[in-house]
């Protein structure tokens, strides 16, 4: 979402680059162009205003390190200030002593609001708690439906008021006879899932005023889509004069939007991000960290989270499994075939590539696809249990059989399995190495590129 910004920002940034020291000629000009690059990406003005005016007021009053170069330092300076107005720290959820937590989701429709309670129900479940959800969303049609196809995905309950086959119209029913049915079975999350509207009217509103003042819940969250820029600013801080919500849930950060609806909404409406979603499938939902995301505005990866993604699908014994089997040379395409799926869990592959540093900057112009292992899969689908476990007997008649299994050529399964022969050794080789406590010459294992 943010590459435009990122690029114009690292082209202010190098105004500065080269230069002996910081001067006020020098950091006026890169002042100028920042405050530009924040208004392109849609940064409310007075957030743009106040964020030069903070960089400039540190760069040019702060003590110069001689050991930093002045476009280090900037840059420093830059990134400390993009996570102050992110929030400076995560803020999570905090779960009622007396449970359940009672979470109450609001926002206009379209948003993604009823999405989002899905995945948070899915991301509690993953957690070890009991989530149920309540449809509260009473009006629009079939949202009682996607929430509870939404529910039934990954195994949570969803408590819905249906009479004669007909939805209740009773939103503040739905969710006070919600909380006492979570209560009966043990559920220690409640997420509330209500109404919303193509634009703010008091009906809307009164309602979620009266749901909050019913069930008086732990946590109200409003959701914000990234993509309506400064409408969804406008659209928090009345939303927020009215409910006084705990925090902000910005949806579809993997949309082509310009981002300054995420760089705003802290600052204006003073209350934290809590969490990010990036896509539609129910696993894309992170927890916001400001510092994470500062660097990834600024090109600067986000080793963290590649890191707890790549947790989330691997464990200390499959990796000492998976290593025992490259150094025995017992590593197979049934072995190369589960690992893709696991890198594809987690997450969307030009996402992952941007979270290592120096990567976003060389993938910025490159049209990455997801799609990118169909291929690949197609053709180990193919082929037999034997011939995934034991490559070397795919001979000439196995092959054509193969790419015919697949709908492709025969070419793509002899390259497919010369990749394959290649990355084995390439495996095999960086484990002895790792293993004697030598450092990897990447470059000379990919053939000096």
């Amino acid at each position: 979402m943010f590459e435009s910004l990122s690029e114009k920002l690292e082209g202010a940034l190098k105004t500065v680059t080269g230069q002996g020291r910081i001067t006020e000629l020098n950091i006026a000009t890169t002042m100028r162009e920042i405050r530009r690059a924040l208004l392109d990406a849609d940064v409310n003005y007075q957030v743009a205003r106040d964020f030069t005016e903070r960089v400039k007021e540190k760069a040019l009053g702060g003590e110069v390190l001689r050991s930093v170069s002045p476009g280090q330092q900037l840059v420093k300076i830059v990134y400390d200030e993009l996570v102050h107005f992110l929030g400076e720290t995560h803020h999570g959820i905090e779960l009622a002593p007396v449970p359940p937590t009672i979470i109450l989701v609001a926002g206009l429709q379209g948003s993604g609001k009823t999405t989002f309670c899905g995945k948070l129900a899915r991301y509690y479940k993953r957690k070890g708690r009991a989530p149920m959800l309540a449809a509260a969303d009473v009006y629009r049609p079939a949202a009682v439906d996607q929430l509870k196809k939404l529910a039934e995905s990954i195994g949570v309950p969803v408590y819905a008021l249906e009479e004669d086959g007909q939805v209740v119209q009773d939103a503040v029913r739905v969710a006070s006879e919600a909380v006492a049915e979570a209560r009966r079975n043990a559920r220690d999350i409640l997420i509330i899932d209500t109404a919303g509207r193509m634009h703010i009217d008091e009906r809307m509103m009164q309602e979620v005023q009266d749901i909050k003042t019913a069930v008086e819940p732990h946590e109200i969250l409003f959701v914000v889509d990234s993509m309506t820029g400064q409408d969804a600013v406008n659209t928090a801080r009345e939303f927020n004069e009215r409910l006084d919500f705990d925090g902000v849930v910005l949806t579809k950060l993997d949309g082509d939007t310009r981002g300054g609806a995420a760089l705003s909404i802290r600052s204006v409406v003073h209350k934290p991000i809590k969490f990010a979603s990036t896509g539609e499938k129910l696993d894309a939902l992170t927890e916001f960290y400001p510092d994470r995301m500062a660097q990834r505005i600024l090109g600067m990866g986000d080793v963290v989270s590649f890191v707890e993604r790549a947790q989330e699908q691997f464990d200390e014994k499959q990796a000492a499994r998976l290593q025992k089997k490259i150094r025995t040379e017992e590593f197979n395409l049934e072995d190369f075939y589960e690992q893709l799926q696991r890198i594809k869990k987690m997450g969307s592959l030009k996402d992952l590539l941007g979270m290592i540093p120096g990567m976003g900057r060389q993938i910025r112009d490159l049209d990455v696809d997801d799609d990118a292992f169909k291929h690949i899969e197609a053709i180990i689908s193919s082929m037999t249990v034997e011939e995934r476990l034991n490559p070397q007997i795919i001979n000439g008649s196995r092959r054509r059989r193969i790419a015919r299994g697949c709908g492709l050529e025969v070419h793509d399964v002899n390259q497919l399995l010369k990749q394959f022969r290649e990355m084995k050794k390439m495996m095999k080789t960086m484990t002895k190495l790792m293993g004697k406590g030598r450092a990897v010459d990447l470059s000379a294992l990919m053939g000096g590129r």
